[in-house]
């Protein structure tokens, strides 16, 4: 048995590379068709799904029937679907408050990326999610409504406010921004590659503050990837700045009775090429007793599941029993 509770229909900004990667999605449920690759006949049946998609949209059932392919072909027992609150329209005042959109380089980075995620509508995605449940459930898989949703201090009243009136069965709190920038960015790295290493533990140091007020404002079911500051691999070679904050981080989801996930994403997608939290940040998570999910990151449906058994694999090898999931709220445990 084994769930993946971190899954993403869809993610912009729309270029060339997106398409590519939407085309290799769709081949992937196709490869009866590969006796003809490299075929005239071929291309344009590429060309003709990949029309359809981008026509149909990521919220068409078509698209999210590749998931439910995906999820029975793996045996998965849960499947959770989130979106990024930024992807909709209706939090652009929540982002255009705490994110650095000026006139500087990157406040025009942002500006351009954040004009091109942020396309959608939260009940279109919340009635595809809800009228797909039944068609799920009776595949053997129950599926999940849930939510990302960046956390910023001094946000929660707005937020709070965001959430409210949508049926999700779970809402996961995640860090993608400090002091304004976007840090996951592959166009803003090169500010990473201006630090040394006292900016670098300094930079921790604010990422690392804001996912501790994250899990203390108790507004989350469980929250996301809880060092991904990493993504590009620039790492803090303090081992007791990183020791201090991994025990700061348990003690608030203890506290808190939060939990959190074992996230691939940046060990598939990334330059880091880790786990999301790390080895040594596992390991004192553990200690303290957090409870986990596991979780693909998946922005594809053919990345769904990934490394998903294997890290629920890891999560037995310690000893743990059960793994969180939640409905309406509410949490459970899936016994391992």
């Amino acid at each position: 048995m084994t769930i993946d509770y971190h899954v993403h229909l869809e993610e912009g900004p729309y270029s060339f590379r997106w398409l590519e990667r939407t085309s290799q999605a769709l081949d992937f449920f196709h490869q009866h068709d590969a006796i003809d690759k490299g075929s005239k006949a071929h291309m344009t049946g590429q060309l003709q799904r990949l029309a359809k998609r981008v026509q149909g949209g990521c919220y068409s059932e078509e698209w999210l029937d590749l998931y439910l392919e995906q999820a029975k072909q793996l045996g998965l027992r849960e499947v959770g679907i989130v979106d990024h609150l930024y992807r909709f329209q209706e939090t652009r005042a929540y982002f255009e408050r705490f994110m650095q959109l000026d006139d500087s380089e990157i406040g025009q980075i942002q500006r351009y990326w954040l004009e091109r995620v942020m396309t959608e509508n939260i009940t279109d995605f919340v009635s595809t999610i809800q009228q797909a449940k039944e068609k799920w459930r009776q595949q053997g898989i129950a599926l999940r409504l849930g939510i990302e949703a960046d956390y910023f201090v001094g946000g929660e009243e707005e937020l709070t406010a965001l959430l409210n009136d949508y049926p999700w069965d779970y809402v996961i709190g995640s860090v993608h921004f400090v002091d304004g920038w976007g840090f996951d960015n592959p166009q803003t790295q090169y500010l990473f590659e201006q630090m040394d290493q006292s900016a670098l533990q300094q930079s921790y140091e604010e990422f690392f503050t804001t996912v501790e007020n994250m899990i203390l404002s108790n507004m989350f079911d469980f929250v996301a990837h809880l060092d991904n500051f990493k993504v590009f691999n620039y790492q803090v070679e303090n081992h007791e700045f990183n020791e201090a904050w991994y025990k700061r981080i348990a003690q608030a989801l203890t506290s808190t009775l939060t939990a959190t996930e074992i996230n691939a994403g940046l060990y598939y997608r990334y330059p880091v090429k880790e786990m999301c939290p790390g080895p040594r940040f596992l390991q004192t998570l553990l200690n303290h007793g957090v409870a986990f999910t596991v979780s693909s990151d998946a922005h594809f449906p053919d990345d769904l599941g990934k490394y998903t058994f294997a890290n629920t694999e890891l999560l037995r090898s310690y000893g743990v029993q059960s793994v969180v999931a939640f409905e309406q709220r509410v949490k459970k445990w899936l016994d391992l």
